[in-house]
């Protein structure tokens, strides 16, 4: 039913980490996601965004049950194409400088159906891909 939907906002998106401490050194240093789940659990839950009412939008980072296994360097392989962060357009500039000085790869694109926004694309520790995107 086109104009129907009960989805109000992206609530989860959950990622194997197979070193935790990199994975949260990635989201939380880097991208300032806090970290809001007790420290006894073994997954890691961080809040991407505030959602709506007792649910957040979050990040949630599971230990990979085979952290020595190597990650495809062929992205046609990966089962997670990328997700994206839509980024404070006064922060853009600085998150994209913190991104390199962390010595990560920064990869420009132009958005194939949002004309006229910024956006550049970086990989976590695990080599998932992560778009910062954001209006002018």
């Amino acid at each position: 039913m086109s104009g129907w939907t009960p989805v109000r906002h992206l609530a989860e998106i959950v990622l194997w980490a197979r070193d935790m401490e990199r994975s949260l050194a990635f989201y939380r240093d880097l991208f300032g996601l806090e970290v809001f789940s007790s420290p006894d659990l073994p997954n890691r839950f961080l809040r991407a965004g505030p959602g709506e009412g007792r649910v957040p939008e979050m990040i949630v980072l599971v230990p990979h049950p085979d952290p020595d296994g190597s990650f495809p360097t062929d992205r046609s392989l990966r089962p997670l194409h990328h997700l994206a962060f839509n980024v404070d357009p006064a922060r853009y500039d600085e998150l994209e400088r913190r991104c390199r000085d962390a010595g990560l790869e920064v990869r420009h694109g132009v958005h194939p159906v949002l004309p006229g926004v910024r956006t550049f694309y970086v990989d976590d520790p695990d080599g998932n891909e992560v778009e910062c995107i954001s209006s002018v």
